[in-house]
């Protein structure tokens, strides 16, 4: 069985804060796709609703959305908000990648 990633409450916050400037809540979908420098790539968005299958993780009253493809490469990862000196965003911190690039979207395993 699968361990789904976990989403830190600075996660669910930053979400909370950009849903209440919107009158339509969206949640986060964090998806792996194949590409960028190190062979997978993370691709981020915000949607309005979910699929039928995805996997999706709650709190804060807040929802981050996983499809079934993207779960294996995402088992036991943490979901992050950080804020550094590039810039504030979203990041993936996985124990299943054995390289990343330093943009800190691509990796590999």
């Amino acid at each position: 069985m699968l361990v789904p990633p976990k989403v830190t409450p600075r996660a669910f916050a930053r979400l909370a804060e950009i849903n209440g400037a919107t009158d339509a809540p969206r949640a986060l979908r964090i998806a792996v796709e194949g590409g960028g420098c190190s062979g997978f790539q993370y691709d981020m968005t915000l949607e309005e609703a979910s699929a039928a299958d995805d996997i999706v993780l709650e709190g804060a009253g807040q929802r981050v959305l996983i499809d079934p493809v993207s779960l294996p490469f995402l088992e036991n990862a943490t979901i992050d908000f950080t804020e550094e000196l590039i810039g504030a965003r979203f990041v993936v911190v996985n124990p299943n990648a054995t390289s990343s690039c330093g943009c800190g979207i691509s990796f590999s395993m």
